[in-house]
């Protein structure tokens, strides 16, 4: 399969499970945020769209834990930035009807939550096909050090992904499934 069928297929499954009121192993992430070598509490999250995995939550989670937190912005040719954002503060609908902070204030994250619409167990992914987090990855690892963490079900795990020479692989992909002992 293609990328775009990969895509159509995935993001049909996910909306099928929507209702499944599945979460996150937290304790798995947090796990992966004490053992980085990241410096620096500046997550970059996403406000959930499409049927993706409920960042809502986790980024409450966090900021409990003194995390500080950026949102992005979507920007004019398939670029986006990372603005100051709480929990408490409003956001306002981009016209891709996804909800952006309202911030000017430019925070470059550490660490930064990625959604995705399938993967594989090289940590290849596939987004919405815009290439807007390949850029920004790429974009962001030429001025400091950062750690990847993609959010997925299990069922979005695909065999395969094909790679382009754009696709930038992510550090760790954290699921539903908790795995080791507890």
């Amino acid at each position: 399969m293609n990328k775009s069928e990969i895509r159509k297929k995935i993001i049909k499954i996910r909306k099928i499970n929507n209702n499944k009121n599945q979460k996150i192993d937290f304790k798995s992430l947090l796990k992966i945020l004490k053992d980085s070598e990241i410096a620096g509490k500046v997550i970059g999250g996403y406000y959930p769209y499409n049927y993706e995995v409920d960042a809502k939550e986790i980024l409450k989670k966090l900021e409990k834990f003194n995390f500080r937190l950026s949102l992005p912005r979507i920007r004019k040719n398939y670029q986006m930035d990372f603005f100051q954002w709480s929990t408490k503060d409003p956001l306002e609908i981009n016209k891709y009807g996804i909800p952006e902070p309202v911030s000017d204030v430019i925070k470059f994250p550490n660490i930064l939550l990625v959604p995705l619409v399938a993967f594989d167990k090289y940590r290849n992914r596939i987004g919405y096909g815009g290439g807007f987090y390949d850029r920004y990855i790429k974009r962001l690892k030429k001025k400091k050090k950062i750690l990847t963490i993609g959010l997925a079900y299990s069922f979005q795990k695909v065999k395969k992904i094909p790679v382009t020479k754009h696709d930038i692989k992510i550090d760790f992909i954290v699921t539903n499934i908790v795995k080791g002992k507890n």
